[in-house]
């Protein structure tokens, strides 16, 4: 009886082969839902962005090259006047209270993950009175651009990184852009 009821069911499938074309020829990337990348780092129109970090300063998106620490708003860069983490005060976190419009979030970029210097980071900024996110250095530049990029009212205050890893693929990106660069005719 069941093998009746399956041979049955083959049988109306095999009769109507318009059912399977239409899922059998349709690709993944056509139509509606198409998977796109847009890098935001490119897009100009989005703000001020953390292009790459050093352990001297920071590059943007507009070219400009920041050394030492730096406030970054999403139009505005500033020099942030503290040394290390363990700079970080009351004091030196009140700046970003007192910007109109106020922002909704500081992003703290550290150098170092120590855990009492992260606590005094965030007592300083429980009495600055600011909802901050601390982060190593690393991972607030990429914090700091997606919030940007989403046009948040967000600003980040960042330390270069006392050293950084640098890997195979970051080798090959910077031979890939000085061998373009070397190659540009000069006007």
């Amino acid at each position: 009886m069941l093998s009746n009821k399956f041979r049955q069911l083959s049988l109306g499938i095999k009769r109507s082969p318009v059912f399977w074309s239409n899922v059998r020829y349709k690709a993944a990337y056509e139509g509606e839902g198409k998977t796109t990348v847009r890098v935001i780092n490119q897009e100009q129109d989005l703000g001020l962005m953390i292009d790459s970090y050093a352990t001297y300063g920071f590059r943007l998106n507009n070219g400009i090259t920041v050394l030492g620490p730096l406030a970054i708003f999403s139009r505005t860069i500033l020099s942030w006047q503290v040394r290390t983490s363990k700079d970080i005060t009351e004091a030196s976190l009140r700046f970003f209270k007192l910007l109109e419009p106020k922002i909704d979030l500081l992003i703290v970029g550290l150098e170092t993950n120590e855990r009492d210097t992260l606590n005094s980071v965030f007592r300083a900024a429980r009495e600055a009175k600011l909802n901050v996110e601390i982060l190593p250095t690393e991972h607030a530049c990429s914090t700091f651009n997606f919030l940007n990029s989403e046009a948040r009212s967000v600003a980040g205050a960042l330390i270069p990184p006392l050293h950084i890893e640098i890997n195979e693929d970051d080798m090959l990106r910077s031979k890939l852009h000085y061998e373009n660069l070397y190659k540009k005719e000069i006007h």
